[in-house]
């Protein structure tokens, strides 16, 4: 499978971003006759922003300005796309982080509102994160059939919830999409290591899309380090630092091997996860 991570210094700009993600679709190289897997980071679309604008471009899952501009870019190039996250309505006047997966032709497979949500203190030029404040946390898992296998759908944080990770694994993810927007102090400290440890505890390919770099005036620095993970924890390809694509073939043959030579889900003593 042809396998593209898109790698984004996303702003509050809604436009320029869009440009952005339009002009390197228009360079991405791919096989006409074979399906193409386009991952995009979290926020892509727009990145910061008080919550009166992220209530402004918010939608349902009918009317978004911004799913109908991904959905159409999706269709327009002809690829798969897990369309890194957007605003979407909730019911508590907040709004829920929302990554919907496309296909080539436009048209919803799903998506997944993200569960664990960043309220916490870092030691950057930002301090204190409170996705809470303007965010309402999603209720359940998402694993949706493609020609690519089953995909699991995560976004950043939820990568520190190995627990999340199992659910998906024990709901039949093969592929695991990881949309994110890590600061450079939890990035520089965490990001890799975690990456490969959920590779390996799921048995999963791991397709992690970064943002990276200063962002509006400054005012917020991510990690970037754009990562594809095979399901033994290796690195089968990454962008550190930079915008652009990091781009892999993945065959899932080695996947069901690794399955079969070490079968870790059932071995494993502990109850199933009541999330569903």
């Amino acid at each position: 499978m042809h396998i593209s991570l898109l790698q984004c210094q996303s702003s509050r700009d809604v436009s320029a971003n869009l440009l952005f993600i339009e002009s390197q679709l228009n360079e991405l190289k791919r096989d006409a006759d074979a399906p193409h897997l386009v991952v995009l980071p979290e926020c892509s679309l727009l990145f910061g922003g008080h919550e009166s604008q992220q209530l402004a471009y918010a939608g349902d899952a009918h009317q978004s300005p911004l799913k109908s501009a991904l959905s159409a870019l999706a269709a327009k190039f002809q690829v798969f796309m897990v369309a890194g996250t957007i605003p979407a309505l909730a019911e508590d006047g907040r709004v829920y982080s929302r990554s919907y997966l496309f296909d080539d032709k436009g048209d919803t497979l799903g998506h997944y509102d993200k569960l664990h949500l960043f309220d916490v203190d870092v030691a950057d030029g930002t301090k204190q994160y409170r996705e809470s404040e303007t965010f309402c946390p999603g209720d359940h898992i998402s694993v949706i059939d493609t020609p690519f296998g089953k995909i699991g759908l995560a976004i950043c944080y939820d990568l520190r919830f190995p627990d999340l990770f199992r659910a998906m694994r024990l709901a039949g993810a093969e592929i695991i999409t990881l949309p994110s927007a890590f600061t450079k102090v939890t990035g520089e400290a965490h990001w890799q290591v975690l990456l490969q440890a959920r590779a390996i505890e799921t048995q999963c390919v791991i397709l992690a899309a970064a943002q990276w770099g200063q962002h509006n005036e400054g005012s917020r620095e991510t990690w970037g380090q754009s990562m594809i993970v095979g399901p033994w924890g290796n690195i089968l390809a990454e962008r550190k630092t930079g915008t652009g694509w990091v781009q892999a073939e993945v065959d899932l043959t080695e996947l069901h091997s690794i399955r079969r030579k070490m079968p870790v889900m059932q071995h494993n003593r502990f109850l199933e996860p009541s999330l569903k």
